[in-house]
């Protein structure tokens, strides 16, 4: 135990692995798998309002996540990666962070969009409108990364550029457990390590990457055990209790920031950590994966006793925050909030220049010349001509 809490060793259930997937890890946890808070442990001090906020947005993000499924079936959307049992690290995390702090996304935390409110801007990106990510990036959210951690020296260089120039800002950089074996993820967290970058490196081990077992990712005791060897600190969390996710973050952000217990000579310099997120991903990697291919399908019950939002739901129960007509309340805003969302994507109208516009400063002769044919034809036949009928 340390000065958050409890671990997992504290909860009732700990002697039985069969129930809790968590019982025998050693992992910071608040909530304990029924939801009530472990004997020992700090519940974060917030608000009725800000706990019952965090609520919402796991059940947003949950239900935009089987509507985004449904759409990508039904041919609407391209390819999905769903994000079902890891809701509670990607919205946990996000609401211990502040407006200006800067998240460099995956692809699978959709719950940190959700927080920043920008769910209805985001989701033409799964329709192929590069508007999307122009709009998480004007809330704080850098575009999606499908490259494995080809994004993480970005975000160290982003966060030390905030440090530069002495700005308030921290950098909050999501990946998943297979990133730790590409060159990228070791090249950031070492310069991280060396010039002391205001990073938070949170890493989502759901257990698989695609389909490669933990196990076979690493010789690493746990993921978080890496930061080791770049001379900060790596942390383990119940990455599907969502009271534990914030208060990990936010521990890890006023470390970035300089705070008290930032550097081990107490000059309060930025100081990154590695967050590793033990969580489970319910699903499939994206919809064009099969993951019945390569796990048990009995494998995943015991997770699903640890499902966030039902954790969640339960401490407000408890501990008198929430009822009936509050839980319906927010589902129903959780539905309203998705098919707005949904009608707004699908309202965009795709402009065929759009492709062009970005890729180069100066067009190259021959992608100019496709570009004045293609144009041509629309001039020519219209729009109509090159619209699919659904």
């Amino acid at each position: 135990m340390d000065e958050h809490g409890a671990d997992a060793g504290d909860s009732p259930e700990s002697d039985d692995a069969a129930t809790d997937p968590l019982a025998d890890e050693d992992v910071y946890r608040v909530l304990g798998p029924d939801g009530s808070p472990l004997p020992d442990a700090t519940v974060p001090d917030l608000s009725d309002e800000e706990f019952r906020a965090i609520y919402r947005d796991l059940v947003i993000t949950r239900r935009f996540d089987e509507r985004a499924v449904s759409l990508q079936r039904q041919g609407r959307i391209g390819t999905y990666a769903p994000c079902a049992g890891q809701e509670g690290s990607a919205v946990g995390s996000t609401h211990a962070l502040a407006d200006e702090d800067l998240i460099s996304y995956q692809y699978r935390e959709h719950g940190a969009v959700v927080v920043r409110d920008l769910l209805a801007d985001y989701l033409p990106y799964w329709l192929g409108h590069e508007s999307g990510t122009e709009a998480i990036a004007e809330g704080n959210v850098f575009p999606l990364n499908i490259g494995i951690a080809a994004h993480l020296p970005h975000a160290v260089g982003a966060a030390w550029a905030f440090d530069y120039r002495d700005e308030d800002r921290i950098v909050a950089a999501h990946f998943g457990d297979g990133a730790t074996s590409e060159g990228d993820f070791h090249e950031a967290l070492n310069f991280a390590g060396v010039f002391d970058t205001p990073t938070v490196f949170c890493c989502h081990n759901n257990g698989w990457a695609i389909s490669i077992p933990e196990r076979r990712q690493t010789a690493s005791d746990t993921f978080a055990r890496k930061a080791t060897a770049y001379g900060f600190e790596g942390v383990r969390v119940d990455g599907m209790d969502p009271l534990a996710s914030y208060a990990v973050t936010r521990e890890a952000a006023e470390r970035a920031r300089g705070g008290a217990d930032a550097a081990a000579d107490d000059t309060g310099s930025p100081r990154p950590t590695l967050v590793e997120f033990v969580e489970y991903r319910f699903g499939a990697h994206t919809t064009a994966d099969d993951p019945t291919a390569y796990r048990d399908a009995d494998a995943v019950e015991p997770w699903r006793a640890l499902d966030p939002l039902d954790r969640m739901e339960t401490f407000l129960r408890e501990t008198g925050r929430i009822g009936d007509e509050g839980v319906e309340a927010i589902r129903e805003d959780a539905d309203e909030v998705v098919a707005d969302a949904i009608d707004a994507a699908e309202s965009v109208t795709a402009d065929p220049s759009d492709m062009f516009d970005y890729a180069y400063d100066d067009l190259p002769p021959e992608i100019r010349r496709q570009r004045d044919e293609l144009l041509g034809m629309v001039d020519e036949h219209g729009d109509d001509a090159f619209v699919r009928d659904e």
